[in-house]
């Protein structure tokens, strides 16, 4: 493995919960280099999944955090002046395709659509890379896979993928683990016993059933590790639970008493 491909590996193995056959998936789409697309709600456990997939496959990742003013040269590469005169700089899609990583790019509908175009021929039986600028084609290193991931039920029409790029993935649909699952997550990722990993638990149940009564999104499992953090911290639980769980949410006064009316039940 060279230098570059070694910067980009995960040493320590991520803490995963697997909930369903998610894992046995993925290895079978990564052994035909099949891209796949990672569906499901904001902190669901998404990046971590792929993270632990990298570790266990022991191929490097490179995680691009898409955004609306990504252009296609932030993925592909661009020409940079120097004290030399001008030299080719790989993005990190390039990099992913020359050293056999795997490349995450999260919440790609983010990026605009003329963007995430330059993903296709990488994504069919082609495998290539086309740098136009460079007048080259790179050709994907046989390790190489794409993974994207979004959420869908967050996103408006305007920013779907389009099916030209959908049908080139398959799909894993991801969602919060069951009660006991994510229990254990919390009480394993923060320190917390787990009595209040429960209570914790039980407060973003009660929160995702107001999706879409008043909340866009109910309290992931990454802000409930937030939560077990500043608790472990000696944060009041009230105290810790607010700024978490309950003001990241929303700044509507009705839905925070709401939410605060929660979190009173289990740490009042």
């Amino acid at each position: 493995m060279s230098f570059q491909a070694e910067q980009y590996t995960i040493k320590r193995e991520p803490f995963y919960r697997s909930v369903a056959n998610e894992v046995e998936l993925f290895d079978a789409a990564y052994s035909a280099r099949m891209p796949v697309m990672l569906k499901g709600p904001t902190g669901c456990g998404k990046s971590r999944f792929v993270e632990y997939m990298a570790y266990r496959l022991g191929r490097p990742l490179i995680t691009v955090a898409c955004n609306e003013d990504m252009t296609a040269s932030d993925l592909v590469g661009r020409f940079l002046l120097d004290k030399d005169g001008t030299k080719w700089q790989d993005g990190p899609l390039t990099m992913a395709a020359r050293m056999g990583a795997i490349c995450y790019l999260d919440e790609v509908v983010e990026a605009r659509q003329d963007t995430t175009v330059v993903i296709h021929p990488l994504t069919d039986h082609r495998r290539q890379l086309p740098l136009d600028k460079k007048g080259e084609m790179v050709e994907a290193h046989p390790d190489f896979q794409i993974v994207i991931s979004y959420n869908p039920g967050y996103q408006s029409l305007m920013k779907d993928l389009k099916q030209s790029t959908k049908q080139r993935f398959a799909a894993l649909d991801f969602d919060y683990p069951e009660a006991a699952t994510e229990t254990d997550i919390v009480a394993r990722e923060t320190g917390v016993d787990t009595k209040t990993a429960e209570k914790l638990v039980q407060i973003a149940h009660r929160a995702r059933n107001l999706k879409g009564h008043g909340l866009d999104e109910g309290i992931s499992t990454r802000l409930l590790v937030y939560a077990g953090q500043l608790i472990v911290k000696g944060v009041n639980p009230l105290a810790a639970c607010s700024m978490t769980l309950v003001r990241p949410l929303t700044d509507d006064p009705d839905m925070r008493d709401t939410l605060d009316a929660a979190v009173n039940t289990f740490f009042g």
